[in-house]
């Protein structure tokens, strides 16, 4: 039986940029797997039954959200500046076709870079290409593909199928029946990967 994680991101989200940081390597570290399956955050809040508003929504909020993020990044040694503009659809859906082609690390890496690393605007679609480009993917057929009735389909069936699973927000990660929600549980992931189970522990 094969040992993963299955990471619930969106790129939207300040946290899961963060949160992938580190993720890769505590994965390999253990000799895991890292599953990718991004989400809509907004539509994975509703469908849990969490009306309220997001946090751009509550100044007081992303004050201390903001200060909190910067704290992070440079603890991690990294970058970190709020994007141009929130609109990551296209990234989301294309992150399929990369999981596809097995360049899924590559291209969330590459898009949270510039996402969130510089500030980019995501609707760009020349970074878009870039982020192809540098992850090793055809530009063109992803660009294709993120904005595709099919690419989109795949994606809603996707967050359905996460609903069902229980994610309500980004990022989130599961481990066999255990679940970490947001950067600061990456310890205790490693912790539940780094100590020895039975193998026929059965997966979630």
């Amino acid at each position: 039986m094969s040992k993963h994680i299955d990471f619930y991101f969106d790129f939207i989200s300040p946290f899961s940029y963060l949160a992938h940081v580190k993720l890769p390597g505590i994965a390999a570290k253990h000799g895991y797997e890292v599953n990718y399956h991004p989400i809509d955050i907004p539509q994975a809040k509703i469908a849990a039954g969490n009306y309220g508003p997001s946090n751009r929504e509550v100044p007081a909020k992303i004050k201390v959200m903001a200060a909190d993020l910067n704290r992070w990044a440079d603890f991690y040694g990294v970058p970190l500046n709020f994007p141009a503009g929130f609109d990551c659809m296209r990234w989301n859906v294309a992150a399929l076709k990369a999981a596809e082609q097995g360049k899924s690390e590559a291209f969330v890496r590459e898009g949270f870079e510039r996402i969130w690393g510089r500030g980019i605007d995501p609707a760009d679609e020349g970074e878009f290409r870039a982020a192809a480009q540098a992850a090793g993917l055809d530009a063109d057929e992803l660009w294709e593909y993120g904005g595709s009735s099919l690419g989109r389909s795949e994606f809603r069936k996707g967050c359905v199928e996460a609903h069902r699973r229980g994610v309500f927000g980004a990022p989130l990660m599961f481990v066999d029946d255990q679940i970490f929600w947001g950067n600061d549980r990456l310890d205790f992931l490693e912790q539940y990967i780094a100590t020895p189970r039975n193998d026929t522990a059965t997966a979630a």
